[in-house]
């Protein structure tokens, strides 16, 4: 696929400047009160005495709510904006991310697990969404992959801050992960009030852009919208189309890898160092995603410069499943951290390539509910990776099966991404 309809630099530089780094901040929220489950799991389950079997069911339910209500969420932000939405969904999964410090038993915290799910339901999508309003096909690999820069991030400075916040055990009357739920929760309530007077819903209402500038975007954006053809437009045809379907599949696979992983990494860094999940184990956790970092800029900026996109994909997550095997294969802690740096390289990276293959296809109502649908099998991963990994960790008697099982996912879906073309139709 050639793509001709490029913004000219400076245009490009202030788009990107104004927008992508307060995405960025949303997503490092996100994220944050995503995963952070992972870093209380230790200090968590010995407060609680919840069960290892109950902590993966907990750690995976909040996919249900998620994948639930996606498709619904994102047609109501692209009804009524993302300034409105974004807040609304911000606000009420920070509220619900700081209530985890109540969560003293398995009930309460499958209900709140639960309930941040369907919180935050809409929020990725509507972001990729959300993209597609102001970026053209040439550059929307590159926005993706700064978007991306969230996940790593939120590891980067959230594994310390976490960990930090967890050695408050005690201060206030308090444990130490009830401390890490309300503060970071609190957090994303600001960053959500703070969207509603930030973000512009699309280009034609910008007034930091200039009249030429919003009506270059806004037509550059129309153009390639009504090449999509009719059924590009079309939610139900979209939305059952075997290719929008294949896709799903495919993240599907790619979303069990990253949770398989993101959700026990600090415990199996910590395990690596013999100690326990605190500081040091947060920072030591943080080095993989510095990589990750590094590759979410590199490869999608490949991607879009060779439109190579599937090839480039398909190496990428091979990349992440070896690392994945290698990470439990070796008995040396530091080359068990390197492996781990090329495992949450690949998955992170992987996936502002892969979005380019439905927003290509996609557009206006389409593209809300496509997208939305392609990211809720991609919960249902989330879901099963945690379940699916303790099953088999219990079953073989061994902490390395679930990886390899997760490893060997990740290599089914680099195979199935090959098949991918980035045609910018549904036909």
């Amino acid at each position: 696929m050639t793509i001709a309809n490029k913004l000219p630099a400076p245009l490009l530089a202030k788009i990107s400047w104004r927008l992508l780094p307060f995405l960025l901040l949303m997503y490092i929220m996100a994220f944050l009160d995503r995963a952070n489950v992972g870093f209380a799991k230790v200090a968590y389950q010995a407060d609680t005495g919840i069960s290892d079997a109950a902590f993966a069911l907990g750690a995976g339910i909040f996919f249900l709510g998620y994948a639930l209500l996606e498709v619904p969420s994102n047609l109501i932000m692209h009804r009524v904006g993302a300034r409105m939405w974004m807040c609304r969904i911000m606000v009420s999964w920070g509220l619900i991310s700081a209530a985890m410090m109540f969560a003293h038993n398995e009930t309460i915290f499958y209900v709140l697990r639960f309930a941040l799910g369907v919180a935050e339901a809409g929020f990725f999508p509507g972001v990729i969404l959300y993209l597609t309003y102001w970026f053209p096909a040439a550059h929307r690999a590159q926005a993706m992959g700064f978007f991306y820069f969230g996940a790593p991030l939120a590891f980067i400075f959230g594994s310390p801050l976490s960990g930090l916040l967890l050695d408050l055990n005690g201060a206030g009357g308090l444990h130490g992960w009830q401390w890490m739920f309300m503060v970071e929760g609190l957090m994303a309530t600001v960053v959500g009030i703070w969207a509603y007077f930030y973000l512009t819903n699309h280009p034609r209402d910008a007034a930091w852009l200039t009249q030429a500038e919003r009506d270059l975007v806004s037509n550059m954006i129309a153009a390639e919208n009504s090449s999509k053809g009719q059924h590009g437009h079309n939610l139900l045809a979209a939305m059952t189309q075997p290719r929008v379907l294949y896709l799903a599949l495919v993240y599907l696979l790619i979303q069990a890898s990253v949770y398989g992983v993101v959700f026990y990494l600090p415990s199996q860094v910590a395990g690596l160092l013999g100690t326990k999940v605190g500081l040091t184990v947060g920072i030591v956790s943080a080095i993989p995603w510095v990589c990750a970092l590094l590759a979410a800029w590199l490869i999608p900026g490949w991607a879009d410069r060779t439109q190579r996109h599937a090839r480039i994909a398909s190496l990428t997550l091979v990349m992440s499943a070896l690392g994945m095997a290698a990470s439990v294969s070796v008995s040396s802690p530091a080359l068990a951290i390197i492996a781990l740096c090329f495992a949450a390289a690949g998955f992170i990276a992987v996936q502002p390539v892969f979005w380019t293959f439905p927003s290509n296809m996609l557009a206006g109502t389409a593209a809300a509910g496509g997208i939305a649908l392609i990211n809720s099998f991609g919960a249902v991963g989330g879901f099963v990776a945690p379940i699916v990994k303790n099953w088999t960790e219990t079953v073989f008697q061994s902490q390395a099966a679930g990886l390899y099982l997760l490893a060997g996912t990740t290599v089914l879906a680099a195979f199935l991404v090959l098949r991918v073309r980035a045609h910018r139709t549904v036909a």
